[in-house]
């Protein structure tokens, strides 16, 4: 299991491009033998549609994708994982992980391998 909180939109790109170096290392130590689950707070958004992502996307998201969302799905495709989050159909206020004011976003996910993708049954 681990436990992500990816730089926010506004820090400069070094900063972000460490935090994916940092998690890169920490899943190659992850047999690929062993199950994977990781989970928190990313950062970007995945958007609505799986848009070339169909691997590691199910079609369910929230907000336009943006650059941040591009690291996660490529970050998923690199790693055989899935974004569980995307894989079930909940109301929208559901979908929505962070809200301030008027701002609603999502943020957060779960990636887990491809091969334990079958385990879940809900992700919220």
């Amino acid at each position: 299991m681990v436990s992500v909180y990816a730089p926010q939109i506004g820090l400069p790109d070094d900063i972000k491009k460490l935090f994916w170096e940092d998690l890169d290392l920490v899943i190659q130590d992850v047999p690929r033998s062993e199950k994977l689950f990781i989970g928190g707070d990313f950062n970007g958004h995945i958007g609505v549609d799986s848009d070339g992502y169909d691997t590691v996307h199910g079609d369910i998201g929230f907000e336009e994708r943006n650059n941040g969302g591009v690291s996660v799905l490529d970050f998923a495709v690199a790693y055989e994982l899935l974004v569980v989050n995307s894989y079930f159909k909940k109301k929208e206020d559901h979908l929505v992980t962070f809200k301030s004011g008027s701002l609603e976003t999502q943020i957060d996910y779960f990636l887990i391998r491809r091969i334990v993708g079958g385990l879940v049954r809900i992700v919220r």
